[in-house]
Protein backbone atom coordinates (compact mmCIF):
# COMPACT_ATOMS: atom_id res chain seq x y z
CA UNK A 1 0.00 0.00 0.00
CA UNK A 2 1.08 3.96 -0.60
CA UNK A 3 2.30 5.47 2.65
CA UNK A 4 0.98 8.84 3.37
CA UNK A 5 4.28 9.82 3.74
CA UNK A 6 5.67 8.43 0.32
CA UNK A 7 2.36 10.25 -0.96
CA UNK A 8 4.28 13.75 0.81
CA UNK A 9 7.57 12.76 -0.44
CA UNK A 10 6.08 12.46 -4.18
CA UNK A 11 3.79 15.61 -3.98
CA UNK A 12 6.76 18.08 -3.31
CA UNK A 13 8.93 15.87 -5.86
CA UNK A 14 6.16 16.96 -8.43
CA UNK A 15 5.63 20.36 -7.63
CA UNK A 16 9.75 20.93 -7.94
CA UNK A 17 10.00 19.32 -11.30
CA UNK A 18 7.05 21.17 -12.79
CA UNK A 19 8.21 24.49 -11.60
CA UNK A 20 11.85 24.03 -12.79
CA UNK A 21 10.70 22.48 -16.33
CA UNK A 22 12.17 19.57 -15.42
CA UNK A 23 11.22 15.76 -14.77
CA UNK A 24 9.86 13.41 -12.02
CA UNK A 25 11.52 9.98 -12.21
CA UNK A 26 9.28 7.04 -11.20
CA UNK A 27 11.74 4.30 -9.79
CA UNK A 28 10.53 1.11 -8.58
CA UNK A 29 13.45 -0.75 -6.47
CA UNK A 30 12.70 -4.10 -6.65
CA UNK A 31 15.80 -5.96 -6.23
CA UNK A 32 14.26 -7.80 -3.16
CA UNK A 33 12.05 -10.46 -4.70
CA UNK A 34 9.96 -10.85 -1.48
CA UNK A 35 8.37 -7.53 -1.67
CA UNK A 36 8.33 -7.40 -5.21
CA UNK A 37 5.03 -8.07 -7.44
CA UNK A 38 3.32 -6.35 -10.58
CA UNK A 39 0.27 -5.90 -8.41
CA UNK A 40 2.42 -3.74 -5.80
CA UNK A 41 3.97 -1.65 -8.86
CA UNK A 42 0.34 -0.95 -10.35
CA UNK A 43 -0.48 -0.01 -7.02
CA UNK A 44 1.98 2.83 -7.35
CA UNK A 45 1.39 4.14 -9.82
CA UNK A 46 -2.46 3.99 -9.60
CA UNK A 47 -1.80 5.98 -6.07
CA UNK A 48 0.18 8.45 -7.74
CA UNK A 49 -2.32 8.62 -10.51
CA UNK A 50 -5.35 9.09 -7.63
CA UNK A 51 -2.96 12.46 -6.57
CA UNK A 52 -2.42 13.92 -9.32
CA UNK A 53 0.91 12.76 -10.81
CA UNK A 54 -0.08 11.20 -14.11
CA UNK A 55 2.38 9.12 -16.56
CA UNK A 56 0.00 11.32 -19.26
CA UNK A 57 2.17 14.41 -18.30
CA UNK A 58 5.21 15.33 -20.01
CA UNK A 59 6.82 16.17 -16.47
CA UNK A 60 6.48 12.25 -15.71
CA UNK A 61 8.70 9.61 -16.42
CA UNK A 62 9.01 6.16 -15.85
CA UNK A 63 8.84 3.56 -14.37
CA UNK A 64 12.31 2.15 -14.62
CA UNK A 65 13.24 -0.83 -12.58
CA UNK A 66 16.07 -1.01 -10.23
CA UNK A 67 16.50 -4.83 -11.13
CA UNK A 68 17.03 -4.07 -14.90
CA UNK A 69 19.55 -2.13 -14.51
CA UNK A 70 21.29 -4.76 -12.27
CA UNK A 71 24.93 -5.29 -14.25
CA UNK A 72 25.32 -1.85 -14.08
CA UNK A 73 25.43 -2.00 -10.58
CA UNK A 74 28.09 -4.95 -10.65
CA UNK A 75 30.08 -2.75 -13.30
CA UNK A 76 30.24 0.21 -10.73
CA UNK A 77 30.78 -2.03 -8.02
CA UNK A 78 33.89 -3.69 -9.95
CA UNK A 79 35.06 0.13 -11.18
CA UNK A 80 35.29 1.09 -7.66
CA UNK A 81 37.57 -2.04 -7.08
CA UNK A 82 39.74 -1.63 -9.53
CA UNK A 83 40.43 2.08 -8.62
CA UNK A 84 41.29 0.95 -5.22
CA UNK A 85 38.28 2.41 -4.12
CA UNK A 86 36.83 -0.61 -2.72
CA UNK A 87 38.43 -3.77 -1.40
CA UNK A 88 37.07 -7.64 -0.57
CA UNK A 89 36.68 -8.98 3.23
CA UNK A 90 35.81 -11.93 4.99
CA UNK A 91 35.29 -11.06 7.83
CA UNK A 92 32.52 -12.75 9.86
CA UNK A 93 30.43 -10.42 12.65
CA UNK A 94 31.95 -13.05 15.18
CA UNK A 95 35.61 -12.09 14.16
CA UNK A 96 34.62 -8.54 14.31
CA UNK A 97 33.20 -8.57 17.65
CA UNK A 98 36.54 -11.18 19.28
CA UNK A 99 38.47 -7.69 17.41
CA UNK A 100 36.62 -5.22 18.98
CA UNK A 101 34.74 -6.52 22.11
CA UNK A 102 31.56 -5.68 20.80
CA UNK A 103 28.61 -6.11 18.88
CA UNK A 104 27.79 -2.77 18.49
CA UNK A 105 30.92 -1.10 16.93
CA UNK A 106 31.49 -0.70 13.12
CA UNK A 107 33.86 -2.29 11.17
CA UNK A 108 37.59 -1.72 11.92
CA UNK A 109 39.16 -2.04 8.35
CA UNK A 110 41.35 -4.99 8.89
CA UNK A 111 41.06 -6.37 5.23
CA UNK A 112 42.05 -3.35 4.03
CA UNK A 113 45.54 -3.56 3.17
CA UNK A 114 45.19 -7.89 2.85
CA UNK A 115 44.31 -7.35 -1.15
CA UNK A 116 41.75 -10.46 -1.17
CA UNK A 117 40.39 -11.06 -5.06
CA UNK A 118 36.67 -12.05 -5.34
CA UNK A 119 35.57 -14.99 -4.00
CA UNK A 120 32.59 -17.04 -3.01
CA UNK A 121 31.64 -15.58 0.63
CA UNK A 122 33.72 -12.17 0.60
CA UNK A 123 32.03 -8.97 0.56
CA UNK A 124 33.17 -5.70 -1.41
CA UNK A 125 33.39 -2.77 1.32
CA UNK A 126 34.02 0.72 -0.07
CA UNK A 127 37.15 2.18 1.18
CA UNK A 128 35.99 5.70 3.54
CA UNK A 129 38.04 8.41 3.90
CA UNK A 130 40.16 8.48 7.17
CA UNK A 131 40.22 12.51 7.79
CA UNK A 132 37.96 15.25 6.68
CA UNK A 133 34.28 15.19 6.84
CA UNK A 134 31.99 14.72 4.10
CA UNK A 135 29.25 17.86 3.85
CA UNK A 136 26.11 17.54 2.20
CA UNK A 137 24.08 20.57 0.56
CA UNK A 138 20.32 19.83 2.14
CA UNK A 139 17.88 22.45 0.83
CA UNK A 140 15.83 21.28 3.69
CA UNK A 141 18.59 21.23 6.76
CA UNK A 142 21.39 23.59 5.33
CA UNK A 143 24.99 22.14 5.13
CA UNK A 144 25.27 18.87 7.69
CA UNK A 145 28.93 17.52 8.20
CA UNK A 146 29.69 14.30 8.77
CA UNK A 147 33.17 13.35 10.03
CA UNK A 148 34.67 10.52 7.59
CA UNK A 149 36.08 9.13 10.85
CA UNK A 150 32.73 8.10 11.61
CA UNK A 151 31.56 6.20 8.47
CA UNK A 152 32.59 2.47 8.74
CA UNK A 153 34.31 1.24 5.33
CA UNK A 154 30.55 -0.09 3.91
CA UNK A 155 29.59 -2.98 1.85
CA UNK A 156 28.64 -2.53 -1.76
CA UNK A 157 28.37 -6.33 -2.97
CA UNK A 158 26.96 -9.16 -1.19
CA UNK A 159 29.41 -12.21 -0.55
CA UNK A 160 27.65 -14.08 -3.69
CA UNK A 161 28.51 -11.02 -5.64
CA UNK A 162 25.15 -9.15 -5.98
CA UNK A 163 25.42 -5.15 -4.91
CA UNK A 164 23.16 -3.65 -2.03
CA UNK A 165 21.01 -0.85 -2.03
CA UNK A 166 23.36 2.02 -1.29
CA UNK A 167 25.54 1.61 -4.80
CA UNK A 168 22.27 0.54 -6.66
CA UNK A 169 20.77 3.33 -5.48
CA UNK A 170 23.63 6.17 -6.74
CA UNK A 171 24.08 4.55 -10.28
CA UNK A 172 20.20 4.43 -10.93
CA UNK A 173 20.55 7.72 -10.05
CA UNK A 174 23.61 8.24 -12.46
CA UNK A 175 22.64 6.77 -15.22
CA UNK A 176 18.75 8.53 -15.21
CA UNK A 177 20.33 12.11 -14.80
CA UNK A 178 18.78 12.62 -11.15
CA UNK A 179 19.54 15.81 -9.90
CA UNK A 180 17.72 16.15 -7.27
CA UNK A 181 17.25 13.94 -4.14
CA UNK A 182 13.34 14.87 -1.95
CA UNK A 183 13.47 12.20 0.51
CA UNK A 184 12.39 11.28 3.87
CA UNK A 185 14.63 11.97 6.87
CA UNK A 186 15.36 8.26 7.52
CA UNK A 187 18.09 7.75 4.49
CA UNK A 188 19.41 11.27 5.86
CA UNK A 189 22.08 8.75 7.41
CA UNK A 190 22.89 6.69 4.39
CA UNK A 191 23.57 10.52 2.72
CA UNK A 192 27.10 10.94 3.47
CA UNK A 193 27.67 6.79 1.88
CA UNK A 194 25.87 7.96 -1.50
CA UNK A 195 27.55 10.99 -1.51
CA UNK A 196 31.26 9.25 -1.44
CA UNK A 197 30.21 7.11 -4.03
CA UNK A 198 29.25 9.33 -6.35
CA UNK A 199 32.37 11.36 -5.87
CA UNK A 200 34.44 8.07 -6.10
CA UNK A 201 32.18 7.32 -9.61
CA UNK A 202 33.57 10.48 -10.93
CA UNK A 203 30.41 12.61 -10.66
CA UNK A 204 29.18 15.32 -8.79
CA UNK A 205 26.48 14.29 -6.01
CA UNK A 206 22.67 15.55 -6.71
CA UNK A 207 21.24 18.25 -4.35
CA UNK A 208 19.71 16.52 -1.39
CA UNK A 209 16.12 17.55 0.55
CA UNK A 210 15.44 15.62 3.57
CA UNK A 211 12.04 15.81 4.73
CA UNK A 212 10.89 16.11 7.92
CA UNK A 213 8.94 13.14 9.53
CA UNK A 214 5.37 12.22 9.83
CA UNK A 215 4.37 11.60 13.55
CA UNK A 216 0.99 10.71 15.06
CA UNK A 217 -0.59 11.70 17.91
CA UNK A 218 1.61 10.43 20.19
CA UNK A 219 4.27 11.77 18.38
CA UNK A 220 5.36 8.85 17.13
CA UNK A 221 6.31 8.14 13.36
CA UNK A 222 3.90 7.09 11.47
CA UNK A 223 4.15 3.18 11.34
CA UNK A 224 2.07 0.70 9.00
CA UNK A 225 1.94 -1.97 12.41
CA UNK A 226 0.48 0.49 14.41
CA UNK A 227 -1.18 3.36 12.43
CA UNK A 228 -3.15 3.98 9.27
CA UNK A 229 -1.10 5.20 6.60
CA UNK A 230 -1.87 3.85 3.45
CA UNK A 231 -3.30 6.05 0.67
CA UNK A 232 -5.56 3.85 -0.78
CA UNK A 233 -7.38 3.33 3.07
CA UNK A 234 -8.20 6.82 3.10
CA UNK A 235 -9.57 7.37 -0.49
CA UNK A 236 -11.27 4.28 -0.10
CA UNK A 237 -13.25 5.93 3.41
CA UNK A 238 -14.19 8.69 1.07
CA UNK A 239 -11.79 11.48 1.81
CA UNK A 240 -11.48 12.68 -1.75
CA UNK A 241 -8.30 13.00 -3.63
CA UNK A 242 -7.97 16.85 -3.94
CA UNK A 243 -8.30 17.03 0.13
CA UNK A 244 -5.52 15.04 0.47
CA UNK A 245 -2.88 16.50 -1.74
CA UNK A 246 -4.23 19.45 0.03
CA UNK A 247 -3.65 18.24 3.26
CA UNK A 248 0.06 16.35 2.54
CA UNK A 249 1.19 19.50 1.23
CA UNK A 250 1.05 21.02 3.98
CA UNK A 251 2.71 18.46 6.21
CA UNK A 252 6.00 19.95 7.00
CA UNK A 253 5.40 23.30 4.51
CA UNK A 254 3.24 26.69 4.53
CA UNK A 255 2.48 29.27 1.71
CA UNK A 256 3.00 31.65 4.42
CA UNK A 257 0.01 33.14 4.85
CA UNK A 258 -3.38 31.79 7.06
CA UNK A 259 -4.97 30.18 3.84
CA UNK A 260 -5.07 26.53 4.44
CA UNK A 261 -7.94 25.45 1.99
CA UNK A 262 -6.41 26.00 -1.62
CA UNK A 263 -6.14 23.63 -5.11
CA UNK A 264 -3.00 22.06 -5.94
CA UNK A 265 -2.11 24.34 -8.62
CA UNK A 266 -2.24 27.07 -6.57
CA UNK A 267 -0.01 25.37 -3.59
CA UNK A 268 2.21 24.05 -6.67
CA UNK A 269 3.27 27.75 -7.42
CA UNK A 270 4.03 29.01 -4.45
CA UNK A 271 5.69 25.92 -2.78
CA UNK A 272 9.56 26.20 -2.18
CA UNK A 273 11.36 23.22 -0.99
CA UNK A 274 14.21 25.42 1.07
CA UNK A 275 11.04 26.66 3.27
CA UNK A 276 9.93 23.30 4.44
CA UNK A 277 10.40 22.64 8.21
CA UNK A 278 12.64 20.27 9.53
CA UNK A 279 10.15 19.88 12.27
CA UNK A 280 8.29 16.57 12.76
CA UNK A 281 4.87 16.87 10.86
CA UNK A 282 1.84 15.76 12.90
CA UNK A 283 -0.94 13.90 10.94
CA UNK A 284 -3.92 14.74 11.92
CA UNK A 285 -6.87 12.61 10.91
CA UNK A 286 -9.29 15.51 12.68
CA UNK A 287 -7.93 18.28 10.30
CA UNK A 288 -7.50 15.61 7.65
CA UNK A 289 -11.47 15.45 7.91
CA UNK A 290 -12.33 19.34 8.49
CA UNK A 291 -10.35 19.87 4.80
CA UNK A 292 -12.23 16.75 3.34
CA UNK A 293 -15.56 18.19 4.85
CA UNK A 294 -14.70 22.05 2.73
CA UNK A 295 -14.01 20.04 -0.38
CA UNK A 296 -17.15 17.86 0.03
CA UNK A 297 -19.38 21.30 0.38
CA UNK A 298 -17.13 22.72 -2.24
CA UNK A 299 -18.19 19.79 -5.15
CA UNK A 300 -21.03 21.06 -7.81
CA UNK A 301 -23.84 19.29 -6.41
CA UNK A 302 -24.17 16.81 -9.95
CA UNK A 303 -20.43 15.89 -9.19
CA UNK A 304 -20.92 15.23 -5.18
CA UNK A 305 -23.68 12.52 -6.23
CA UNK A 306 -21.53 10.95 -8.80
CA UNK A 307 -18.37 11.00 -6.24
CA UNK A 308 -20.83 9.40 -3.97
CA UNK A 309 -21.70 6.29 -6.22
CA UNK A 310 -18.98 3.51 -4.92
CA UNK A 311 -21.24 3.80 -1.20
CA UNK A 312 -24.32 3.14 -3.29
CA UNK A 313 -24.17 -0.60 -4.00
CA UNK A 314 -22.36 -3.46 -2.50
CA UNK A 315 -20.86 -4.13 0.07
CA UNK A 316 -21.22 -0.70 1.69
CA UNK A 317 -25.45 -0.09 0.93
CA UNK A 318 -27.83 -2.51 3.14
CA UNK A 319 -30.67 -1.84 0.30
CA UNK A 320 -31.70 -4.51 -1.87
CA UNK A 321 -30.49 -2.78 -5.64
CA UNK A 322 -33.73 -2.88 -6.99
CA UNK A 323 -34.78 -0.61 -4.05
CA UNK A 324 -32.47 2.41 -4.99
CA UNK A 325 -34.07 5.49 -6.95
CA UNK A 326 -31.70 7.32 -8.72
CA UNK A 327 -34.05 10.66 -8.81
CA UNK A 328 -34.93 10.54 -4.91
CA UNK A 329 -31.21 10.26 -4.01
CA UNK A 330 -29.82 13.06 -6.77
CA UNK A 331 -32.52 15.16 -4.52
CA UNK A 332 -31.20 13.84 -0.69
CA UNK A 333 -28.11 14.24 -1.80
CA UNK A 334 -28.43 17.88 -2.77
CA UNK A 335 -29.19 18.30 1.12
CA UNK A 336 -26.65 15.52 2.62
CA UNK A 337 -23.67 17.52 0.63
CA UNK A 338 -23.52 20.37 3.70
CA UNK A 339 -23.73 17.44 6.13
CA UNK A 340 -20.60 14.70 5.12
CA UNK A 341 -17.36 15.08 6.27
CA UNK A 342 -16.20 11.56 4.73
CA UNK A 343 -18.24 10.45 1.23
CA UNK A 344 -18.78 6.67 3.21
CA UNK A 345 -20.67 8.86 5.29
CA UNK A 346 -23.51 8.98 2.80
CA UNK A 347 -24.97 5.47 3.26
CA UNK A 348 -25.95 5.84 6.52
CA UNK A 349 -27.42 9.40 5.58
CA UNK A 350 -29.70 7.98 3.14
CA UNK A 351 -30.61 4.21 4.17
CA UNK A 352 -33.76 4.93 5.25
CA UNK A 353 -34.87 6.40 2.00
CA UNK A 354 -34.62 2.67 0.62
CA UNK A 355 -35.23 0.37 3.14
CA UNK A 356 -38.79 -1.13 3.66
CA UNK A 357 -38.09 -0.16 7.20
CA UNK A 358 -35.70 2.26 9.34
CA UNK A 359 -32.54 0.86 10.80
CA UNK A 360 -33.80 1.38 14.62
CA UNK A 361 -30.77 1.33 16.51
CA UNK A 362 -31.13 0.83 20.66
CA UNK A 363 -29.79 4.64 21.22
CA UNK A 364 -32.18 6.07 18.60
CA UNK A 365 -35.42 4.41 20.37
CA UNK A 366 -34.02 6.10 23.86
CA UNK A 367 -35.17 9.05 22.21
CA UNK A 368 -38.52 8.17 22.63
CA UNK A 369 -39.40 9.53 25.67
CA UNK A 370 -42.45 9.59 27.64
CA UNK A 371 -45.63 11.08 25.54
CA UNK A 372 -43.77 10.22 22.07
CA UNK A 373 -46.96 7.98 21.57
CA UNK A 374 -49.28 10.19 22.01
CA UNK A 375 -46.84 12.57 19.75
CA UNK A 376 -47.01 10.16 16.73
CA UNK A 377 -50.94 9.15 17.33
CA UNK A 378 -51.82 12.82 16.61
CA UNK A 379 -49.07 13.51 14.09
CA UNK A 380 -50.36 10.33 12.15
CA UNK A 381 -53.78 12.04 12.15
CA UNK A 382 -52.62 15.36 10.90
CA UNK A 383 -50.20 14.06 8.72
CA UNK A 384 -52.66 11.95 7.00
CA UNK A 385 -55.25 14.95 6.14
CA UNK A 386 -52.17 16.81 4.40
CA UNK A 387 -53.36 17.41 0.52
CA UNK A 388 -50.49 18.46 -0.72
CA UNK A 389 -47.36 16.55 0.55
CA UNK A 390 -44.92 19.21 0.58
CA UNK A 391 -42.00 19.88 2.94
CA UNK A 392 -43.67 23.11 4.05
CA UNK A 393 -47.33 21.61 4.68
CA UNK A 394 -45.65 18.77 6.48
CA UNK A 395 -43.80 21.98 8.98
CA UNK A 396 -47.05 23.06 9.79
CA UNK A 397 -48.73 20.33 11.13
CA UNK A 398 -45.61 19.01 13.37
CA UNK A 399 -45.65 22.61 15.01
CA UNK A 400 -49.74 22.28 15.64
CA UNK A 401 -48.85 19.14 17.21
CA UNK A 402 -46.11 20.33 19.41
CA UNK A 403 -48.55 23.20 20.23
CA UNK A 404 -50.92 20.78 21.64
CA UNK A 405 -48.46 18.78 23.44
CA UNK A 406 -46.57 22.16 24.66
CA UNK A 407 -43.28 21.36 22.72
CA UNK A 408 -41.00 23.44 20.53
CA UNK A 409 -40.51 21.98 17.29
CA UNK A 410 -37.64 20.26 18.02
CA UNK A 411 -39.14 18.53 20.84
CA UNK A 412 -42.10 17.63 19.02
CA UNK A 413 -40.12 16.09 16.11
CA UNK A 414 -37.83 13.86 17.91
CA UNK A 415 -39.98 11.16 18.02
CA UNK A 416 -41.44 11.41 14.75
CA UNK A 417 -37.56 11.52 13.33
CA UNK A 418 -36.58 8.11 15.28
CA UNK A 419 -39.94 6.59 13.94
CA UNK A 420 -39.14 7.81 10.26
CA UNK A 421 -35.75 7.41 9.70
CA UNK A 422 -34.68 5.42 12.36
CA UNK A 423 -31.84 8.02 13.67
CA UNK A 424 -32.05 11.07 16.01
CA UNK A 425 -30.28 13.17 13.23
CA UNK A 426 -29.48 13.57 9.60
CA UNK A 427 -31.30 15.09 7.25
CA UNK A 428 -33.91 18.23 7.35
CA UNK A 429 -36.77 15.91 8.40
CA UNK A 430 -39.88 17.39 6.31
CA UNK A 431 -37.77 17.18 3.25
CA UNK A 432 -37.10 13.67 4.06
CA UNK A 433 -40.33 13.33 4.69
CA UNK A 434 -41.70 14.41 1.36
CA UNK A 435 -39.25 12.21 -0.84
CA UNK A 436 -40.39 9.02 1.34
CA UNK A 437 -44.05 9.78 0.52
CA UNK A 438 -47.33 9.77 3.06
CA UNK A 439 -47.65 6.48 2.53
CA UNK A 440 -44.55 5.49 3.80
CA UNK A 441 -44.21 7.86 6.02
CA UNK A 442 -47.81 7.05 7.72
CA UNK A 443 -46.35 3.25 8.03
CA UNK A 444 -43.37 4.09 9.49
CA UNK A 445 -45.28 6.27 12.40
CA UNK A 446 -47.95 3.33 12.97
CA UNK A 447 -45.06 0.64 13.46
CA UNK A 448 -43.54 2.81 15.80
CA UNK A 449 -46.36 3.55 17.70
CA UNK A 450 -47.25 -0.19 17.97
CA UNK A 451 -43.57 -1.12 18.89
CA UNK A 452 -44.20 1.82 21.41
CA UNK A 453 -47.28 0.18 22.99
CA UNK A 454 -45.99 -2.73 22.99
CA UNK A 455 -42.84 -1.82 25.15
CA UNK A 456 -45.10 -0.21 27.52
CA UNK A 457 -47.53 -2.96 27.89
Amino acid sequence: MFHVGGARSALYNWAVARQSGGTFVLRIEDTDAARNKPEWTEGIISALAAIGIDGEDPAFEGPYFQSHNASRHREAAQQLFAAGRAYYCDCTREQLKERTGSDHLGYDGFCRDRELGFEEGRALRFQTPDAGETVVVDLVRGEPAFPNSAIEDFVIARGDGSPVFLIANVVDDLDEGITQVIRGEEHLSNTPKQQLLWEALGAEPPVWAHLPVIVNEKRQKLSKRRDRVALEDYLAEGFLPEAMVNYLMLLGWGPGDDREIMPYGELEQLFRIKDVNTAPAFFDVKKLTAFNGEYIRALPSEQFANACAPWLGAPYAPWAPEAFDKDVFEAAARLAQTRLALLSEITATVDFLFLDEPAWDEASWRAMKAGAGDILTDACAGLAAVADWKADNLKAVLLAVGERHGLKLGKAQAPIRVAVTGRTIGLPLFESMELLGRNRVLTRLNAATKKLAAAQA
